[in-house]
């Protein structure tokens, strides 16, 4: 099970050793939920999902963390302007952000833990910082400091002093270097708070992901991962903070993604250019968004145009179609096929060719054109006169197989009755307020999933085609 993970710590590729035979402990960090997730988002849930999957394929136990953070002053300020309070609006854009990966073929978590219930892991782990002298309390707010952790800088190859030029210290801020960053945070009027030994307050944002790992996975992981926008300061403090504490390696692998840019431009919530995942998913078949993401090699940047998305749907048709076209020919055999072992020979060749892509630090890009090159064959084995049964489901087996995992599914999901009849309640509501658009979006959805439509004087009926 030789698979080489390019290394952030290092900046060079590394033969995965696991702290455990067979198992592999990964942490991913996850959204801070005061609103729905962009495709920006989308990018890592995805990637390292698939990540996750390939290591399940080649035999490994995986113990998956993907965090929440659902107490933060943007979750406070969004629960401000809509009246709601601060775990009734986080609760909501959690149960958003699982709908939306799940709607991407992405698997549920492990363990999903939340900062709101690690609270008091948060507590110890700061206590233990402050008795060890890394850390310090003033006046009901508890500071790291960088300086004290001699390896600080390591993750993003930046030395103390460059990073000590271009830091400030805020107005009202009362840590002892610039550098310092909050592990607490005191209590402000109406904010939400919980005791501590150092007054009434709340964990700052670095110190709980560091907690939550230590919590679910022990006091150093296989693999740490998240966005390349992560690197620095997030990942570097918690590097700083839990290795101060346990004194002992953090994470042996850090895996991180590539930016998402939006027609060449990169993708920032201030220049406006961002777009929801949902209203994607509204728009397109999540497999095709789901292919896309994983057409480009997940540490590269990657960029989003209708056009590129356009491609990406043509490109997994040729494999789906592939796959449709091999069902179509079974039991329509002409006797016995020629050349039987050279085509399994083929097939099995494709798989290694797979493996050899996925191997060499989950390069998907390269595993899709394998796919195709696999899809190409099974087309000309189509074009023979002389075919077999046995043949095309070997054909059909190592399609699906090598799709999923890529997490990428060729049948699509039944709607349950339920969820039929909301939608053409949706329909009717839609049409009678002259949103044609919406009604026609609903009725071609029904139509994907096969679902007929009959208007009658008692009102729509539908059945299952």
């Amino acid at each position: 099970m030789s698979i080489n993970i390019y290394n952030t710590l290092t900046k060079e590729k590394e033969l995965f050793k696991p702290l455990v035979d067979g198992e592999v402990k990964m942490y991913v960090c996850g959204p801070t939920v005061y609103n729905y997730i962009h495709i920006g988002n989308a990018r890592p849930a995805i990637v390292f999902d698939t990540v996750r999957r390939y290591f399940e394929y080649k035999g490994y136990h995986v113990t998956y963390v993907l965090n929440f953070t659902d107490v933060d002053d943007k979750i406070i300020n969004a629960a401000g302007k809509t009246g709601e309070n601060v775990q009734q609006l986080a609760n909501r854009f959690i149960d958003a952000y699982l709908k939306d990966v799940k709607d991407l073929g992405v698997e549920e978590a492990t363990y999903h833990p939340r900062v709101t219930e690690t609270i008091d892991d948060i507590i110890a782990f700061i206590s233990g910082l402050i008795d060890k002298g890394y850390a310090y309390a003033v006046e009901g707010d508890v500071y790291f400091k960088p300086r004290a952790f001699e390896d600080y800088g390591k993750l993003s190859d930046q030395s103390i002093d460059e990073l000590r030029a271009g830091a400030r210290i805020k107005i009202g801020e009362k840590k002892e270097d610039p550098l310092d960053f909050a592990l607490w945070k005191k209590a402000k009027d109406h904010d939400i708070a919980w005791d501590s030994p150092w007054g009434k307050g709340r964990p700052g944002w670095h110190i709980e992901c560091s907690a939550m790992a230590k919590k679910y996975l022990g006091d150093t992981i296989d693999i740490h991962a998240g966005g390349q926008d992560l690197t620095f300061p997030h990942h570097e403090n918690e590097i700083a903070q839990s290795e101060a504490l346990n004194e002992q390696p953090f994470a042996n692998y850090w895996m991180h993604n590539g930016y998402m840019n939006i027609n060449d431009e990169k993708m920032s919530k201030s220049l406006g250019n961002f777009i929801l995942a949902k209203d994607l998913i509204e728009k397109y078949d999540p497999m095709v968004l789901r292919f896309f993401m994983l057409s480009v090699h997940y540490r590269n940047p990657i960029n989003f145009t209708d056009n590129l998305l356009l491609s990406a749907k043509n490109s997994l048709e040729r494999i789906t179609t592939a796959y449709t076209n091999l069902e179509h020919r079974k039991n329509v055999s002409a006797g016995l096929g020629n050349h039987k072992d050279n085509w399994l020979s083929k097939i099995r060749q494709h798989r290694e060719a797979f493996e050899k892509a996925m191997d060499d630090d989950f390069n998907t890009a390269n595993a899709i054109t394998v796919l195709f090159d696999l899809t190409r064959d099974a087309n000309l084995y189509l074009e023979e006169n002389q075919t077999e049964n046995e043949i095309i489901q070997a054909f059909q087996d190592e399609i699906k197989t090598l799709l999923s995992v890529l997490g990428i599914k060729l049948e699509k999901e039944e709607l349950l009755d339920e969820e039929i009849d909301a939608l053409i309640a949706e329909r009717n509501k839609a049409r009678k307020e002259r949103n044609y658009g919406r009604a026609d979006e609903i009725r071609d959805l029904l139509k994907e999933k096969n679902i007929i439509l009959e208007d009658t004087n008692q009102g729509v009926r539908w059945r299952r085609g």
